[in-house]
C-alpha cells in the first residue's frame, strides 16, 4: 500500500521551477562537491595526526564513489530519458553533468596530489606503500621470497584470469570492481593475447610485509609484479588497472505485491546497474584503454584517468595500522551521571526529569541500556522502534528480540529504503520476525526516517510511556563518530504524539490533535514556515528577531525563499550546515542578514537543531528550540516520515541552545564560512582559538549530570563574544 492520497506530493525529484534561479540558489550537486573538497582539505591539515589525514582522504574517495553511483547516475538517467526539468538554479541535466564531472575530475586530481604528499610523509614515519615498480628495489631477496610465497598461497588461488577473444566475451564487472588488463604475447607461437584478472571484492586490498617497519603492497601491484606466475609462457607487453562504478540507486514500483521480495531483487539488479564511471590508470596503453572504453564505457559512462592508486577509499585499511602516535588521542565517552545515581534504572531517571545525551561525547550505551532494560523489565508491556540504519552490530536488534521472546508486544518499523543498508535491514527484519517481533515496512514511496523508541510500562495500576528521540540512527558504530542528540522523556503529551506517529506508519491512521510533535509529510514544513514568519513579525514590530539552524543540508527552494524574506525583514539568521547549502548568504538586498558556516573536523556533525529568538536575541531562556530528524530538503518535508520536537525542559534547553549551538557558532578551528560566490573560506582562529569537539571532549554536559551539576561549576560558560571578535560584529 502506498501513502494516503490526501498527502501525495508532487516534488519527486527535488526540482523547482526557477525564474532567475542561478541568482538565488547554488547548484545542489556542486555544493555537495564543495563539501567533499572541504573533507579533502582536512587531509592537508597539519593540525591533524598523519593517519587521520589519510582517513580524511579515504573518506573523500568513498564519498565521491557514492556521489557518482547515486547523484550523477540520476542526472544521467534524466539526460538519457530527455527529462526536461531544471534544477533550482536553472540548469538542465546536461548542463549539470558537464559542470559536475569537470569539478569531480578536478577533485580526483587533488586527491592524487594529496596522496602523493601523504605517501611521502608516511614513509618518513616508517609506513611505506610500495608500487609494482618499486617492489624489487625496496625489498631484500629474503623479503621477495616471502612476498612471492604469500602471493602463491594467499592470492593466486583466488584469482581467475580470463582470456578476451571471440570465444570469451568481456565479463561482467561488478560495482566498484577493480581489475588488471594485460596485453601479452604467447611465446610458443607469437600469438597476441589479451587477458583480464578481476580482484574479488572480499580480498583485502593490501598485503602487509612482516616486521616493525610497516610496508604495504596493493594486491593489484602484486598481480602485475607476479604476472609471470599467473601467465607462464607469456611475455607481457603492457598492463593497466581499471575500476568501475555503476548506477546504484533503487527504483521501486509503487504497487509491488511483495515488498521484501521486490527489494531483494532490486538489490541484485543494482549490482548490474549501468556503468556510470570508468576509472583508468594514468598512462594506460592506448590499445587497452580503447578496449575498456568500448566494452564498459560506451557513450553513457564518464571516463577518467587517475593516479597510480584507484579507489582511494580503500586507503582506510592503512589507517588501521597500530600507530597511536599518528592518530587522534583516544577518547572514552561518558555515561550520564543521573542514570548512575538511580542505580542504572533508566526509567526512574527519565521519570524524574527529561535527559538529553550528546553523542559521541556521551556513550550510546545509554540508548542500549534503555532498550535492554525495557526488554528485561517485567512491567514493560510494549516496545515500538523505528530502524533506519542499525548497521551490522546486533545490539539493538538483540534487545528487541529478547523483549519479544519475553512475551512483550514488540513492533519494529524497518526501513527497506535506507540507501546501501537495504540488504542488512532485510536480514535484521527476517531475524526479528523469527523471534516474534511484528515487523512493519511502512510506506512504499516514503522513507520512515524518524528515529524514535516508545516503551509502555505498567506503573501503579496505570501505563506510562517513555520515549527516546534521536537526531541520528540506532547505529552503535556511527554513534562513536557522529555528533547527535538522544532525548529521553516521560512527558505524557509526547508519548501520545509518538504513539500516533507509529500508528500512522503501521496502520496509515492519520494523526489528529498532536500536542507537541510536528511531522512530515503532514505539517513539518508548515510549522517551520510559521516559526520563521513569527520572527519576521517580531522584526517588523521593531523587536529583536533571530534564528539559528544546524543541519546537514539546506536545499528546499521554498524554505530558502522564506529565509530570504526573513533576512529582508531584518531577522538575524545563523546557519551551521555541514554539507549541501543551496542558499546564497550575504547577498545585498537578498540575504544581508544570513550567515552560513560548515564545521568539518574529528567528528561528523550530524544533529539537527533549530532555534527561534521569540522576540529576544539568541540565546535566551524563552527561545523556541527544536530537535529533529530532518534536514531542510524537499525529500525530508515531502517524502519522508520525520519529526520535529520542541525542547521544553529548562536544563535540556540550556544544554542544547547555550552549549551545543553556541559552541558550533563560535568554533573557529574547524569551521568554513560560505561566501556569496559559493566558495568556502577557512575560519581564522586568530588569538582566540576554539575547537568545539575538543570542548565537548573535555567538559561534561549539563543535562544528565544530576547532583554532579549542582556540586560543580567547572563547565565553562560559552559566549558569543568569540564570534563577535572574529567577525568584527
Amino acid at each position: 500500500m502506498s501513502r494516503p492520497a490526501a498527502l501525495a506530493d508532487s516534488d519527486d525529484n527535488e526540482l523547482f521551477s526557477p525564474g532567475n534561479g542561478g541568482d538565488r540558489f547554488f547548484n545542489r550537486e556542486l555544493s555537495w562537491l564543495a563539501f567533499n573538497r572541504r573533507v579533502l582539505e582536512e587531509a592537508r591539515n597539519p593540525a591533524h595526526p598523519l593517519l587521520e589525514r589519510l582517513r580524511f582522504l579515504s573518506i573523500s574517495g568513498s564519498n565521491l564513489d557514492e556521489f557518482f553511483m547515486v547523484r550523477v547516475a540520476g542526472l544521467k538517467g534524466q539526460q538519457l530519458q530527455d527529462v526536461d526539468r531544471l534544477s533550482a538554479d536553472g540548469l538542465n541535466s546536461s548542463q549539470q553533468l558537464a559542470a559536475v564531472v569537470a569539478e569531480a575530475d578536478a577533485l580526483v586530481e587533488s586527491q592524487r596530489t594529496v596522496w602523493r604528499e601523504l605517501r611521502g610523509l608516511l614513509a618518513e614515519t616508517g609506513i611505506t606503500v610500495l608500487s609494482s615498480r618499486t617492489i624489487d628495489e625496496s625489498l631484500t631477496p629474503d623479503e621477495m621470497v616471502w612476498l612471492e610465497k604469500q602471493f602463491r598461497e594467499q592470492i593466486f588461488p583466488i584469482l581467475t584470469p580470463q582470456a578476451l577473444d571471440p570465444a570469451h566475451p568481456f565479463p561482467f564487472m561488478p560495482n566498484k570492481g577493480l581489475a588488471v588488463m594485460f596485453d601479452m604475447v604467447r611465446e610458443s607461437d607469437g600469438q597476441h593475447v589479451r587477458e583480464l584478472v578481476m580482484l574479488p571484492a572480499p580480498m583485502p586490498r593490501f598485503v602487509r610485509l612482516p616486521g616493525d617497519h610497516a610496508r604495504y603492497v596493493a594486491v593489484e601491484s602484486l598481480v602485475k609484479r607476479f604476472s609471470d606466475l599467473i601467465f607462464p609462457g607469456y611475455r607481457k607487453l603492457g598492463a593497466a588497472e581499471f575500476r568501475v562504478l555503476r548506477d546504484s540507486d533503487l527504483e521501486i514500483e509503487e504497487e509491488a505485491e511483495d515488498l521484501v521480495r521486490h527489494f531483494a531483487n532490486a538489490i541484485k539488479r543494482r549490482r548490474r546497474g549501468r556503468v556510470i564511471r570508468l576509472e583508468l590508470e594514468s598512462g594506460m596503453p592506448e590499445a587497452l584503454g580503447s578496449v575498456l572504453r568500448d566494452e564498459l564505457g560506451g557513450s553513457d559512462a564518464f571516463v577518467t584517468e587517475s593516479g597510480a592508486f584507484l579507489g582511494v577509499g580503500a586507503l582506510e585499511a592503512i589507517v588501521d595500522e597500530d600507530r597511536p602516535d599518528l592518530k587522534f588521542p583516544p577518547f572514552s565517552p561518558r555515561f550520564p551521571e543521573r542514570i548512575r545515581e538511580y542505580g542504572g534504572d533508566c526509567f526512574a531517571a527519565i521519570r524524574a526529569k527529561d535527559i538529553v545525551v550528546h553523542h559521541p561525547y556521551e556513550s550510546f550505551d545509554v540508548v542500549l541500556a534503555f532498550l535492554r532494560q525495557a526488554a528485561s523489565d517485567p512491567d514493560v508491556v510494549a516496545i515500538k522502534q523505528t530502524l533506519y540504519r542499525a548497521g551490522k552490530q546486533p545490539a539493538v536488534i538483540n534487545a528487541l528480540i529478547a523483549a519479544a521472546e519475553a512475551g512483550k508486544s514488540v513492533t519494529a518499523v524497518v526501513e527497506l529504503k535506507a540507501r546501501f543498508d537495504e540488504e542488512q535491514n532485510l536480514l535484521w527484519a527476517s531475524a526479528l520476525e523469527r523471534a516474534g517481533v511484528q515487523v512493519v515496512y511502512g510506506f512504499i514511496d516514503w522513507k520512515t526516517h524518524a528515529k524514535i523508541s516508545l516503551v509502555v510500562r505498567r506503573e501503579g495500576g496505570e501505563y506510562r510511556t517513555y520515549c527516546h528521540f534521536g537526531t541520528g540512527n540506532y547505529h552503535p558504530i556511527t554513534a562513536r563518530i557522529y555528533t547527535d542528540l538522544s532525548f529521553f522523556t516521560a512527558d505524557a503529551r509526547i508519548g501520545r504524539d509518538a504513539a500516533q506517529m507509529f500508528n500512522y506508519v503501521t496502520g496509515y491512521v492519520e494523526p489528529t490533535d498532536m500536542e507537541l510533535l510536528s511531522m512530515s509529510p503532514r505539517n513539518l514544513r508548515t510549522r517551520l514556515v510559521d516559526l520563521i514568519e513569527a520572527e519576521i513579525d517580531f522584526a517588523r514590530a521593531g523587536k529583536p528577531a533571530a534564528m539559528w539552524g544546524k543541519m546537514n543540508s539546506l536545499v528546499d527552494p521554498a524554505i530558502i525563499e522564506k529565509l530570504y524574506e526573513a533576512s529582508n525583514a531584518g531577522v538575524e539568521i545563523d546557519l551551521v550546515i555541514r554539507g549541501i547549502c543551496c542558499l546564497k548568504p550575504g547577498v545585498p538586498g537578498m540575504s544581508d542578514h544570513i550567515r552560513v558556516k560548515s564545521v568539518v573536523g574529528r567528528f561528523l556533525e550530524h544533529s539537527r537543531i533549530w532555534a527561534f529568538g521569540n522576540g529576544r536575541a539568541l540565546p535566551n531562556d524563552g527561545a523556541r528550540l527544536f530537535i529533529s530528524s530532518a534536514d531542510w530538503m524537499p525529500r525530508n518535508f515531502d517524502r519522508r516520515v520525520e519529526y520535529m520536537l520542541p525542547i521544553l525542559n529548562p536544563t535540556v534547553h540550556d544544554q542544547v541552545l547555550d552549549q551545543v549551538m553556541v559552541a558550533n557558532l563560535i568554533d573557529n578551528e574547524q569551521s568554513w564560512d560560505l561566501t556569496p560566490d559559493g566558495s568556502y573560506v577557512r575560519s581564522d582562529p586568530g588569538d582566540r582559538p576554539f575547537n568545539l569537539h575538543r570542548y565537548f571532549m573535555t567538559n561534561p554536559s549539563l543535562s544528565g549530570r544530576g547532583a554532579a551539576l549542582a556540586q560543580s561549576d567547572a563547565v565553562p560558560k560559552l559566549s558569543l563574544r568569540r564570534r563577535a571578535a572574529r567577525t568584527g560584529g
